[in-house]
């Protein structure tokens, strides 16, 4: 996505584009989980693999812009915020890209399967950890509006309503996290030890996937109040 910023144009391709692009490649890496996750509980392995693999490229697709925009973004802009506000961004959006791939790293490396009673509330929370990406990309996709406007007027409020929502849902994963764990509680005493250290290990990275995406909103919002 081009900035259309007349400053920008001074300089070529704006700086906001590949920053943008960025928390792209990390949101598809974190969308892929949901498929993840039912591929497992349907024991489909062959099937999780590949989506796995579909994980693995888009975060490195992610850390090749990461490095692309550290080199590349020039050291004097006339921005409405510093450089390195930019460069913390991307490297907060890249959490997100590296939370989604080390979810499936354990997923598949262990080929875990979570309990029957467990699958309905595992899927849900797994929806709202990836709506919380979105959400996060969704106002991130706001950037070359905000710069247009010198983070001013109602461009504004309309990201911080959006960012207002992603608080909403990553409170929503920690109620739903919470209540899975409660669940594993009661099962842990039919459970092979080994397999509920995992599990619970699982669900700490799930839950790390929508925290990472409200820093990136967080980021965010350090930015309108400069």
């Amino acid at each position: 996505m081009v900035s259309r910023n007349t400053i920008g144009s001074l300089f070529g391709r704006s700086p906001i584009g590949p920053i943008q692009e960025h928390m792209q490649m990390a949101n598809e890496a974190a969308q892929h989980l949901p498929e993840l996750i039912q591929a497992s509980a349907d024991d489909d392995w062959k099937r999780a693999g590949e989506i796995v693999k579909a994980i693995g490229e888009a975060e490195a697709d992610a850390d090749k812009l990461k490095r692309n925009v550290r080199r590349n973004l020039p050291k004097s802009l006339f921005l409405p915020v510093p450089r390195t506000d930019l460069l913390a961004l991307v490297s907060i959006q890249d959490q997100v890209a590296n939370a989604a791939k080390d979810v499936a790293g354990i997923i598949i490396g262990r080929h875990m399967r979570f309990p029957e009673k467990l699958q309905p509330g595992l899927l849900e929370l797994t929806e709202t950890c990836v709506a919380a990406c979105q959400k996060a990309l969704t106002a991130i996709q706001e950037l070359d509006e905000l710069l247009e406007v010198g983070f001013t007027g109602r461009e504004v409020k309309r990201v911080e309503g959006m960012l207002k929502e992603l608080d909403k849902l990553e409170r929503r994963t920690d109620k739903q996290a919470f209540a899975l764990r409660a669940k594993l509680f009661k099962l842990e005493s039919e459970l092979p030890p080994v397999d509920v250290m995992f599990f619970y290990r699982a669900l700490t990275l799930l839950g790390g996937l929508a925290d990472n995406a409200e820093k990136v909103g967080d980021r965010l919002q350090i930015l309108l109040a400069k």
